[in-house]
Order: structure tokens, then C-alpha cells, then sequence
């Protein structure tokens, strides 16, 4: 059973907007501090944001102030609003649990691809 579902990645221009959903089994997701990761060709995965569960927000430098994390309990699911995208944006992204270094299995993750 899939425990990790992301969605909502394109193609978009620089300065475009898009907004990734991630669907996170219960057992997961309850009580735990959720975040999103990115890769980007030739790259590392990184850390891109995260959100405890009571709501406190944490952003790398790069996406502070255009990428915004937010949550819904009831639903299970944590969003990244991402504004003002830039092509170094272009990457698959991630979500997982943000606990330390604490992962489960990967998902597919979803395709982000900004032009110039």
C-alpha cells in the first residue's frame, strides 16, 4: 500500500505559480511534523519546508518568502503553495515525514519544471 501520494506538479514560466498536494496515510501523517524535499537534476535531495502539527512553519532560505507549507488534519494532507517560481525551482518533489533524519519509503514524488 502506497503511504506517500504526491500531486500537482507541471510545467510552468518563471513567475508562475503552482500548488503540490501530498495524500499521507493516518498513521503517518497524525501528530507528526510533515515537510517537503526536492531533487533537482545532477542533485541531492533537499530540504525545502516543513510544518509541525500544530501549525509552526520552517522554510530554506531560497523559497522563503514565495513557498508557503500548510496542512489539513481532518484530511491527512499537507500542500506547498509555490509562487514566483524560478527555474532553479525544476526539480521532483517530495513529501515525507520531517522528523530529524526519520523518512518513510519515498513516493513517486511530482515533476516541477520552470522555463526561463
Amino acid at each position: 500500500q502506497v503511504q506517500l501520494v504526491e500531486s500537482g506538479g507541471g510545467l510552468v514560466q518563471a513567475g508562475g505559480s503552482l500548488r503540490l498536494s501530498c495524500a499521507a496515510a493516518r498513521s503517518i501523517f497524525s501528530g507528526n511534523a510533515m515537510g517537503w524535499f526536492r531533487q533537482a537534476p545532477g542533485k541531492q535531495r533537499e530540504w525545502v519546508a516543513s510544518i509541525t502539527s500544530g501549525g509552526r512553519t520552517m522554510y530554506e532560505d531560497s523559497v522563503k518568502g514565495r513557498f508557503t507549507i500548510s496542512r489539513d488534519n481532518a484530511k491527512n494532507a499537507v500542500y506547498l503553495q509555490m509562487n514566483s517560481l524560478k527555474p532553479e525551482d525544476t526539480a521532483v518533489y517530495y513529501c515525507n515525514l520531517a522528523l530529524g533524519t526519520l523518512r518513510v519509503t519515498w513516493g513517486q514524488g511530482t515533476q516541477v519544471t520552470v522555463s526561463s
